[in-house]
This record gives C-alpha cells, sequence and structure tokens, in this order.
C-alpha cells in the first residue's frame, strides 16, 4: 500500500464521497466498517503546522509518550524525554505516539472538523439525533508505535492521512472486552485504558490504514492500533448523540449503585433507551450526591 498522501486539493464533491456516505449510514452508529475520504495531506496536518499546533494547546490537552509499547499496559505509559514540538518534528526517529487532543480550540482546526463533520451531518442524525460535541484529535506515531488497548465514549472516524497503521477493534458492549465494573469507573473519572487478554484476538477485526482510509469506530468500542514501518499522521473527528450520553450517565448510575451494594444490569445499546438511569445520575450530580 502506498504510505505518501496525496496533497490537498479541495474536491468539488467534499471529502466523503456518496459511496462513502451511503456506506456510512448503512453501518452507523453500531458497525464498525472501512470508509474512503479525498482529505488528502492538509496544510493543517503537515508536521510543522502540527508542532505549532501542540505548543499552542494548554498542557491537559496533549498526550504523548514512547512508542514502543505492548498493546496492554498497566497504567499510562511513560514519557520519552522530549517536548512535544520536538516530538512531532522528529517523529520518524524519536519513537514517540502522541495525540493533541480538542484541536477545535484553535479557529483553523474547528473550521476544518466543522466542514468535515457537516458533510454528514445529515447522515448522523437522521440515526441519533442532534449531533453534539464535535471534537477532533490528531494522532502522530512514529514507524510501529502502539496506541493500546483502551475504548472512548464517542462517536468516532478515524482519518489516515499519512503512513499507514492497522485498527483492531472488538465488540462494543460485550462485558468479555471491558467489563461492567471498568465501564463504571471510567465514566466516574477512571482511565480509559483496558486489561488485554491475547484470547480476546479470537473475535478481533483489523482494519488496515493508508492514506485516504478511514475507519468508524463504534461508542465505546474496545480497540488498540499498530503503526507501520512510516510514520503517521491520522486525524479523528468524534462527536456525542444524546444516547452517548444517556449511555455513559447509566454506567456511571450503575457505579454508584454498585457501591451501595446492587447489581445493576448493564445499559442497553443503540436503539435501546437509557434514560431512566440517566436521569437519575443527573438528579445525583445535581443534588451534589456525585461528581459533576
Amino acid at each position: 500500500m502506498n504510505a505518501q498522501a496525496p496533497r490537498f486539493t479541495p474536491a468539488a464533491m467534499g471529502v466523503f464521497e456518496p459511496h462513502a456516505r451511503d456506506t456510512f449510514i448503512q453501518h452507523y452508529p453500531e458497525g464498525p466498517h472501512s470508509l474512503r475520504h479525498n482529505l488528502g495531506l492538509h496544510p493543517l496536518l503537515e508536521l510543522d503546522a502540527l508542532a505549532g499546533l501542540a505548543e499552542q494547546l494548554p498542557a491537559a490537552s496533549i498526550e504523548y509518550n514512547r512508542g514502543d509499547l505492548p498493546i496492554g499496559v498497566d497504567g499510562k505509559p511513560g514519557s520519552n524525554g522530549l517536548s512535544i514540538g520536538d516530538t512531532i518534528r522528529t517523529i520518524a526517529k524519536s519513537n514517540s505516539w502522541a495525540v493533541l487532543k480538542n484541536i477545535e480550540q484553535t479557529d483553523a482546526y474547528k473550521a476544518l472538523l466543522s466542514d468535515l463533520l457537516d458533510e454528514i451531518r445529515n447522515e448522523i442524525e437522521a440515526k441519533t439525533g442532534k449531533l453534539l460535541t464535535p471534537q477532533g484529535y490528531i494522532f502522530v506515531s512514529s514507524p510501529n508505535a502502539v496506541t493500546p488497548y483502551h475504548f472512548d465514549p464517542e462517536h468516532n472516524i478515524l482519518l489516515q492521512i499519512r503512513g499507514s497503521k492497522a485498527m483492531t477493534q472488538f465488540p462494543a458492549g460485550n462485558a468479555r472486552f471491558a467489563s461492567d465494573k471498568v465501564h463504571e469507573s471510567y465514566h466516574t473519572g477512571g482511565p480509559r485504558e483496558l486489561q488485554w487478554d491475547e484470547s480476546f484476538m479470537d473475535e478481533a477485526r483489523e482494519f488496515p490504514l493508508g492514506p485516504g482510509d478511514a475507519v468508524f469506530v463504534p461508542v465505546m468500542a474496545p480497540h488498540f492500533v499498530r503503526n507501520g514501518p512510516e510514520s503517521s499522521i491520522s486525524l479523528s473527528i468524534t462527536w456525542r448523540s444524546e444516547w452517548s450520553y444517556s449511555e455513559s450517565e447509566a454506567r456511571a448510575f450503575n457505579g454508584v449503585m454498585r457501591k451501595a451494594g446492587l447489581h445493576p444490569k448493564a445499559p442497553g445499546r443503540w436503539p435501546k433507551s437509557n434514560r431512566a438511569k440517566s436521569l437519575g445520575y443527573r438528579a445525583l450530580r445535581k443534588v451534589g450526591l456525585t461528581q459533576a
């Protein structure tokens, strides 16, 4: 697979062509699937531009560490000993993995994110209602770097811009791959990293990604990513829905119930409603009986 991205040229048909949007609507929101995009190597996604962005973002919006990691890690990985700017500028040899979070904090990247999501807004809102909390993340990885096994609370499309990688996904909502207690911990402030077991690979689904490829990741679908032999740039466009927020709050409510000695039932996956537990958690939060 050619890992060199074409230069960015505004496409009359948009970044997501009609066929990609048709594929998306067939599978969204619960089905992992591959897509194609026409974004190319956008000027805002060049290494120098990304290093500059990283140096502008607040510390809470930057995460970076060594890239020579196992699939499963116990806690946060260690530092690579470099600044974030140096990490990105030398990504081809710094043996690192970096993510720039909430890129919409800057006007130029907010516009890029908005343009991309506007192309599929109608498809999203036809299925899961109003598109809420749009956010963007950029991943910059050294050759062969690993993003360990974890999950995320957003609906997510990962667009590969430069280099290659493979994302391996596992079924969302299946307690074998992430227990109910782990979900509850995450939604009340715990880590996103998950306990890895090699036996999980019998239900793994791998999505190879090169420039122009994209993959959809359902809410809380466990996954890990292994980079290819070149440095890599990927853009993640994410959003929430009322359903995703209800699922999060229902998990948090279950955590409160479990601490009280009860054994709550796991929230339902879309399109099942988790509204009752969601409202219960909001009520507890409002009167200060749990975290905001």
